[in-house]
């Protein structure tokens, strides 16, 4: 299950951030992961928990939005979501000279940051 390390990873990135704003709580972390991705959102929502055991993220929660696969063809010059993503051919025109916009990405959206003594939260892109 590669989503240990790739949990293992985003928790090394949000602690960075978390040390460069002077925060010791992690309060939200927000992700957007696209169906191409080859990540499974439940799988990391289960192996979340896991790695930030003793850490400052062990209790915040971890937010999951579903972006699409978008293409943009090259035929028709629409640009479309992609309904099989087994597929990406052009729904208007049928075309396969497509190219992926979006939809293989897994990024970090936002972080809601804090301190333990419960004062002050900070909102992070």
């Amino acid at each position: 299950m590669h989503e240990l390390s790739v949990c293992r990873a985003l928790l090394r990135q949000i602690n960075q951030i978390a040390e460069e704003h002077l925060a010791d709580d992690i309060k939200v972390i927000r992700l957007k992961i696209g169906p191409l991705a080859g990540i499974d959102s439940e799988l990391l929502r289960r192996a979340f928990p896991l790695v930030s055991h003793g850490t400052a993220a062990q209790h915040a929660t971890l937010e999951i939005t579903s972006v699409p696969a978008t293409i943009f063809c090259n035929d028709c010059e629409k640009k479309s979501d992609v309904v099989n993503i087994n597929q990406l051919t052009c729904p208007h025109c049928n075309s396969t000279t497509t190219q992926l916009l979006s939809g293989d990405e897994m990024t970090l959206d936002s972080v809601i940051l804090g301190q333990q003594s419960g004062t002050e939260e900070r909102y992070v892109h």
